[in-house]
């Protein structure tokens, strides 16, 4: 067996003896959650129960918040409202993507981890600002991940920094002429310069067009490729979408919501060499399932919108290209070294 492979299946096995150690030793904690359970005439075992390392003890079954919580149901998008679980809840800032509820805690949405995977680490920072944004005057809503439950009710978190470029904006929203905007990395880049400097973006489309006295804009973020998802054994490519509603008599944001589009293979090879004119332009449609996963209705500044959608779209330098006008001087001098390298 190559070294290589040596390593990961010891790393593999250590990982399992690693669960199995944290599910002995809260063997007390996890009978507690099955009799709340009970209780509520839900019947779970020991196998609805499992320990992640960047979670900790989670008990999953199916819809299994709104079934300890009969409040706490989806609305028609998906979304919770976040001023009513704040409300009834506790939401700790040392703690973004988590709510306490007693014997448990409530956790964002997949979908807002890395890679959108159940058992990543959330992305870095978008979660934290979010449970941090101010909810006066705003009806903030927000998607849970309703078939799980974090068991540990503990300050414990699994710690995982981060570097942003600032993203500045100084134009207003109301003078930005309507129209597409198609920003990709520098296309002499190999794949491997892409994934490390880029994140794996592939390109970041834009619009905006005028509703009366409203701005609206509109952004996918593509992915290349490899970046794919399953769900119910079918392979998607997941698009985050943004849409805002800007009011240009009071000079905000009046409307800011987020989403994940999951395009099938075509769908995704039809579109991202487009635009968002795509369907306009073509008779073959392209239609894509929509999981909404947070809504902010009231008065947003231009500010926390950049920042928040700034932060939605992690890691892409893309995105400080359109508000500043240019990439990161840190991934400009990257760039440069790799072309001087191959010149």
């Amino acid at each position: 067996m190559p070294q290589k492979n040596k390593v990961f299946e010891s790393y593999r096995k250590r990982l399992i003896e690693e669960k199995s150690e944290e599910l002995a030793k809260n063997t007390q904690l996890i009978e507690n959650f099955i009799g709340l359970c009970l209780e509520k005439g839900l019947k779970l075992d020991q196998s609805n129960f499992d320990f992640i390392r960047t979670i900790g003890i989670v008990a999953h079954y199916p819809n299994l918040v709104s079934l300890l919580d009969p409040r706490i149901n989806n609305d028609k998008e998906g979304l919770i409202s976040f001023n009513f679980l704040e409300s009834e809840f506790e939401c700790k800032p040392i703690a973004p993507g988590y709510i306490y509820c007693g014997q448990y805690m409530l956790m964002a949405h997949p979908f807002f981890r890395r890679g959108h995977h159940q058992e990543s680490n959330f992305s870095p920072r978008f979660v934290d600002m979010f449970w941090q944004y101010p909810g006066k005057d705003n009806d903030r809503y927000i998607a849970l991940d309703m078939d799980r439950v974090r068991v540990n009710i503990d300050s414990s978190m699994y710690m995982e920094l981060d570097t942003w470029f600032g993203a500045k904006f100084n134009d207003s929203p109301a003078q930005i002429e309507d129209g597409i905007v198609k920003l990709r990395p520098p296309l002499d880049l190999e794949p491997l310069d892409i994934e490390f400097f880029f994140g794996d973006n592939y390109s970041l489309d834009i619009k905006w067009y005028s509703k009366e006295n409203i701005k609206v804009f509109q952004a996918e973020e593509f992915k290349t490729e490899k970046i794919k998802i399953e769900i119910n054994g079918i392979f998607y490519y997941p698009v985050k979408y943004i849409h805002s509603e800007f009011n240009i008599t009071d000079g905000s944001f009046r409307h800011f919501d987020g989403a994940i589009h999951l395009y099938t293979q075509n769908e995704y090879f039809q579109r991202r060499d487009s635009d968002f004119n795509y369907n306009d332009k073509n008779d073959l449609k392209v239609k894509t399932i929509s999981r909404k996963l947070f809504k902010i209705n009231g008065i947003v500044t231009k500010n926390d919108w950049i920042k928040l959608a700034s932060q939605f779209f992690t890691g892409n330098p893309l995105v400080v290209e359109y508000f500043e006008g240019k990439l990161p001087d840190q991934i400009i001098q990257l760039v440069q070294k790799v072309r001087n390298s191959r010149a």
